[in-house]
């Protein structure tokens, strides 16, 4: 993403997340984060430098601010100026350097080297109100609006951070100081502030990052909303003055815009809407909430705000709040299929536990199937967890999610729901078939991937906060709703779906957090409820939302009760079996402990019989101690006189030995000195030896390399001589072919009179051409004599004396055969007669045959001087050896 000369100092992004634009001193550029490539630029004067290019909250328009306060707005698509806004009254004119924006886009705040600050209405292009900060402030840093999720996105409440290190949160309408973070001594040097407005956090001029809570700093954001239905006034729509645009922000009190005193306030009664009377009192919940509006809100936000949720929960299922009841099913104790739960579900919290174990046992009291649901520590797990400080809400919060959202899943107890699965079978298959076909080919049924999501209510695939969003909006709409969710989950994950093949990895997947956004989930769950047919949709199979009864629980028993109540008998029974069995092993302890009683006491007897007989034992041996005692004192006195003479032996004894150990020590030294030498001498021994043996391997190295130096010159060397003798036999064969081909043609000549004079021309012109090739063949063959002369001396150099008379008789044949007359030094063919050609034609074969046998008796004696070389190179590596 290249582009920018200097450094980029701002990055915005869009609300879609698709396109970004990123700025700097000298441009602005649009990038589409899809391609991530640019789409356009922003090209400006070097005089003007650009201060700010943002998005507007959930808007296409694109807002610029240059150094010279001019403000422009286009449109993200086309790039079309929208408008500018206008310039600041001069007297309050301030160069921006830094803005913010509310939520939805309306307001525009812009500060910078002053106290002031200006409030611009986006929508009516002007400025509607200046607010000056206390004198303290010479220089505003930083804006950003506290957002509030009940305020619709016109934020109120701005925080002003100035030169001071100090921020401040007022509120834009009132014009009052709300509160402040930071001091003098410990400023901020930077701050921002989370999405829904719970926490500040703030980098301290010191280094420290501080975390503030929202709520804890001011009880005026934290205080409820006002009622949804009121009375509406109208304001008259009076122009302000100017004096009436400026507000300041005082430091103690509250200053607030003066009113007209002409203006009156005109009251305006909503009257009661008769047709949509039923509808509302469907829609209208406890506590004065209304379903459809809470539905509007939720789908303006995401979610329900968390300070309220609980309340709002409790409104949308309308709890009955039944203690009287509730405390009966708690009376019963812990259910005796819950009694090891920590076995089967080991927690670290014991009050969670406990908590658990009681609404369960609750559930198995209530209901007798419950106590043989196995997914059911699974189901009320993450309700346990949010709800386990009010038991009586979380128990009530389980029971109406299995009467609603649970319905016909007992149907095919023990087994999963097969019905409901059906359904989210059949709706998959409609939106996505490629995938449901990916399932059906690895042999992935609805039971891996829809049951794991429904039996644990997504608690093991989403996080806490994504848990709680998804669940504002499962309880704001009908009972079908927590189905499609699960075909939304499956839709949303089809891409790393479709890569998996085993079935390992599709278990994995559903049991484990994957990365995947809840608010695409969400909004895919509402799509799938609008574009889902009849005639599968489950709102066909699922009744509408059944709140539970007020002062006693329903019945619960749309389940298989034979089942239950065999496996109720089955229970029974093996509870008994397993208190019988328990009787019996007691007996049989009880016995094991009698026998161990009785083995302890006659150890104790034969301890004690064992003790008696060794005090007596004692007792002699120190009779018989005292006896020895005397005994050793006469010995010690012979001893000592014993020793004293032995002493005397011993020194005598001792000079003699070192007496012996001296001399002894001198011949030890003598015969290592002649070890040594003789080691001395044996090392330079082997030194020569090492020396000797490495220079016979040089030498022998060398012969190597000279043989095959003179192997390969003398391969070369045949090589050539063979070539030039057979180019030389070659070019003599077609002479002879030349000559006997003109022979023929000569006697054509003499037997035709009538073209006597046009033949003797053309045997004068071949007599020319033979004459030029009689010289060509008087130099090849001057050449040929040079060479087997050449050929000759070198194989003369190399010859032993047993081949000198082979050589000789070689070069007496060469010299004979080159003395022989050629073809060229005859007389013109044409004063041939027939004899003479006759004779000349078995003189160039016997001349061939005698070349032929010189070439190879060359060939032979060459081959016999090699092997004579060879033999001579071995000789000296055998002396080696």
């Amino acid at each position: 993403m290249r582009g920018h000369e200097s450094s980029v100092f701002s990055i915005s992004v869009h609300a879609s997340g698709r396109y970004a634009i990123t700025t700097s001193s000298d441009t602005a550029q649009l990038w589409d984060l899809d391609t991530f490539q640019r789409k356009r630029k922003l090209n400006i004067r070097q005089s003007v430098g650009i201060q700010k290019v943002f998005f507007l909250p959930l808007s296409n328009t694109i807002l610029s601010c240059f150094k010279d306060n001019s403000i422009f707005a286009w449109e993200c698509d086309t790039l079309f100026c929208k408008y500018q806004l206008p310039a600041p009254p001069e007297s309050s004119s301030i160069i921006y350097k830094v803005f913010a924006v509310t939520r939805d886009g309306r307001i525009l705040a812009a500060g910078g080297k002053s106290n002031h600050l200006h409030l611009w209405c986006l929508e009516a292009t002007q400025l509607f109100r200046i607010i000056q900060m206390p004198t303290k402030v010479r220089a505003i840093r930083h804006l950003e609006f506290l957002p509030d999720s009940f305020d619709a996105g016109s934020n109120q409440v701005l925080g002003v951070l100035s030169q001071d290190g100090i921020m401040r949160f007022i509120n834009v309408q009132t014009c009052k100081l709300l509160f402040e973070i930071g001091s003098l001594d410990e400023g901020i040097s930077t701050s921002v502030i989370s999405p829904h407005g719970r926490y500040i956090a703030s980098i301290m001029e010191n280094g420290s990052l501080n975390i503030y809570s929202v709520q804890a700093l001011t009880q005026e954001i934290n205080k409820p909303p006002p009622p949804l239905v009121k009375v509406i006034e109208d304001l008259p729509k009076n122009k302000l003055n100017a004096s009436d645009v400026k507000m300041m922000v005082p430091s103690g009190r509250v200053q607030r815009p003066t009113k007209s005193r002409d203006s009156k306030i005109q009251t305006r009664i909503l009257k009661q809407d008769l047709t949509g009377t039923f509808e509302n009192k469907e829609n209208e919940l406890s506590d004065g909430l209304n379903k459809k509006r809470l539905q509007i809100l939720l789908k303006g936000y995401g979610e329900y705000p968390t300070k309220y949720r609980m309340f709002i929960w409790r409104a949308l299922l309308q709890l009955p709040e039944n203690h009287t009841a509730f405390s009966s099913l708690i009376d019963k104790g812990i259910h005796e299929a819950f009694i090891n739960l920590q076995k089967q579900y080991p927690i670290k919290s014991r009050k969670l536990l406990r908590v658990l174990q009681r609404t369960l046992s609750a559930l198995a009291h209530w209901s007798a199937i419950f106590s043989d649901t196995p997914y059911l520590p699974l189901l009320a797990f993450p309700f346990v967890k949010l709800f386990q400080n009010n038991q009586l809400i979380c128990f009530e919060v389980v029971a109406t999610l299995i009467i609603n959202w649970c319905q016909h899943w007992f149907e095919y107890f023990p087994n999963p729901p097969i019905n409901i699965l059906s359904i989210i079978e059949n709706i998959l298959a409609f939106h996505d078939k490629e995938l449901l076909q990916h399932f059906i080919a690895h042999d992935i049924t609805s039971q891996l991937y829809a049951w794991p999501l429904l039996e644990t209510v997504f608690s093991e695939v989403l996080t806490r906060e994504e848990w709680l969003k998804l669940f504002d909006n499962v309880f704001s709409n009908h009972p079908s709703f927590l189905l499609m969710t699960v075909v939304a989950y499956n839709i949303c994950s089809r891409a790393p779906l479709l890569n998996c093949t085993l079935k390992d990895d599709f278990e994995y997947f559903f049991h484990h957090r994957n990365n995947l956004d809840i608010n695409v989930v969400i909004r895919e769950v509402y799509h799938l409820m609008e574009t889902t047919p009849a005639h599968i949709h489950p709102d066909n199979v699922l009744d509408v939302f059944v709140a539970l009864t007020k002062g006693q629980y329903p019945i619960f028993n749309q389940y298989p009760k034979f089942i239950v109540d065999y496996q109720t008998q089955e229970r029974e029974r093996i509870r008994k079996d397993e208190l019988d069995y328990l009787r019996e092993r007691q007996a049989v302890e009880d016995m094991h402990a009698e026998v161990d009683q009785q083995r302890i006491k006659d150890e104790a007897w034969y301890q004690k019989q064992e003790l008696l007989r060794k005090a007596e034992e004692t007792r002699r041996e120190m009779l018989l101690q005292e006896e020895e005692k005397m005994m050793q004192q006469r010995q010690r006195l012979a001893a000592v006189k014993r020793e004293l003479k032995i002493k005397e032996l011993y020194l005598q004894d001792a000079a003699r030995r070192r007496f012996l150990k001296l001399q002894q020590d001198q011949r030890e030294m003598e015969l290592q000195r002649l070890d040594d030498e003789i080691e001395r001498k044996v090392q330079m021994r082997d030194q020569e030896i090492a020396t000797t043996t490495k220079d016979l391997e040089m030498r022998q190295l060398e012969l190597e390399s000279q043989k095959r130096l003179y192997e390969k010159n003398l391969t070369s060397n045949q090589e050539a001589i063979a070539k030039e003798i057979k180019e030389d036999a070659d070019a003599y064969r077609r002479k002879v072919d030349l000559e006997e081909h003109m022979f023929h043609k000569l006697i054509e000549t003499g037997q035709t009179q009538s073209r006597k004079t046009q033949k003797w021309k053309e045997a004068e012109e071949k007599g020319f051409h033979l004459r030029s090739e009689k010289k060509a063949s008087a130099l090849s063959d001057e050449s040929r004599k040079w060479f087997l002369q050449q050929e000759m001396s070198a194989a003369l150099e190399h010859a032993e004396n047993p081949c000198n008379k082979e050589v000789l008789q070689l070069q007496n044949e060469r010299v004979t055969l080159s003395s022989l007359p050629r073809t060229s030094e005859l007389n013109d063919i044409s004063d041939m007669d027939s004899s003479t050609q006759i004779s000349l034609n078995r003189k160039t074969r016997e001349w061939d045959s005698m070349e032929q046998n010189l070439i190879k008796k060359v060939r032979n004696l060459r081959q016999r001087l090699t092997e004579q070389a060879r033999e001579r190179c071995r000789t000296p590596h055998l002396l080696t050896m």
